[in-house]
């Protein structure tokens, strides 16, 4: 027989509900659209919720081991090499005054970084800036995804993010 495949044993669509996006968003989800890619040794399942307004709409990913394709990259291995690579060797301290163009690049390659979350899987982090976001969340094997549309606020689309992604662990 044989082996299943990951998309086979997970739907990524039943994380989150249409109930639990609808009062987030504000919106009723007309649409999900299930995906998978493989990904080195795992699979990414995807689930794209449409709503009724296009840029409300929530993306959720599952990065999840392959069974069919195991490699020495897994998810977690991927998440350490993302959130806790190795720290750079020390490069050569500022000269004072600088170029303040420089140091705007550097403050924008700051906000870039991912911030960590307390309280969600056994890690979590933030990723974004001022436009667009996701929050990632490592639970066991895996991690998952979750980017929110409309809203402009970080804070409050991290908000948003959070609810969903406590959501989606209570079914993992």
């Amino acid at each position: 027989m044989p082996a299943q495949k990951p998309e086979e044993k997970t739907d990524i669509c039943a994380l989150l509900t249409s109930a639990e996006i609808q009062v987030i968003q504000s919106e009723p989800v007309e649409e999900t659209k299930p995906s998978a890619q493989p990904s080195g040794g795992f699979v990414m399942l995807q689930c794209f919720y449409r709503t009724t307004t296009f840029a409300k709409s929530v993306s959720l990913a599952l990065a999840a081991p392959d069974p069919v394709k195991p490699s020495a990259l897994t998810p977690r291995e991927f998440w350490r090499k993302q959130f806790h690579p190795p720290e750079p060797e020390e490069e050569e301290k500022p000269v004072a005054g600088k170029a303040p163009k420089k140091a705007e690049v550097e403050r924008e390659e700051e906000l870039r970084k991912p911030r960590p979350i307390d309280g969600l899987g056994e890690e979590a982090y933030w990723q974004g800036n001022s436009i667009t976001g996701a929050l990632y969340v490592l639970k066991g094997a895996a991690f998952l995804r979750i980017s929110v549309g409309g809203v402009r606020d970080a804070s409050e689309r991290l908000e948003k993010s959070k609810a969903l992604a406590r959501a989606a662990l209570k079914r993992l």
